[in-house]
């Protein structure tokens, strides 16, 4: 199998908290909307079709993945809604990718800073850009995707086993 694909995603804008609405329920924002959407479109024209999601189980999250993936021709990807992500530290989402069965080519995980910033500056190693790993050390904003890529299986995927090759905010 070529190269393994890991797409880290921060969720797009959300609503500010509210008192009487709980963190996990935050919806988009009409411009968190908008940046899925561009998410989307942006993955079609690289042709970035995840075969696994795993998806923060946060209505954001699932927001932002609802509109992304109306972007995305041809998808088939195994989905799957992920509670542990909503609060997830590094390890919990180094947890899940380990799972992903070696036939899965391209992993998408839409989820929540500062958790998907750190996790690319975890995995980042040798070969990585620059200009991306500078990036997600100081965290990104929303709407803001890492790819990294190794040649490992998932469940070798650890602290600096993979290039971070971008950092794209479309």
């Amino acid at each position: 199998m070529s190269a393994r694909r890991l797409v880290l995603l921060r969720h797009a804008k959300a609503e500010p908290g509210r008192d009487r609405v709980p963190d996990e329920m935050r919806p988009l924002t009409t411009n968190g909307r908008n940046q899925a959407t561009r998410v989307g479109k942006a993955f079609a024209g690289a042709g970035l079709v995840p075969d696994l999601v795993l998806v923060s189980t946060a209505l954001r999250t699932r927001q932002t993945w609802e509109l992304l993936s109306r972007q995305v021709d041809d998808l088939a990807a195994d989905v799957q809604l992920r509670a542990e992500l909503y609060e997830a530290s590094v390890a919990d989402v180094l947890d899940l990718v380990r799972e992903a069965d070696d036939g899965v080519g391209t992993v998408l995980v839409v989820g929540h800073e500062p958790t998907m910033a750190a996790a690319a500056a975890h995995l980042a190693g040798p070969g990585s850009d620059d200009a991306a790993l500078a990036q997600v050390r100081v965290g990104v904003p929303t709407a803001t995707y890492s790819i990294l890529e190794s040649d490992s299986e998932w469940a070798a995927w650890g602290r600096s086993g993979a290039r971070l090759l971008s950092v794209a905010r479309p």
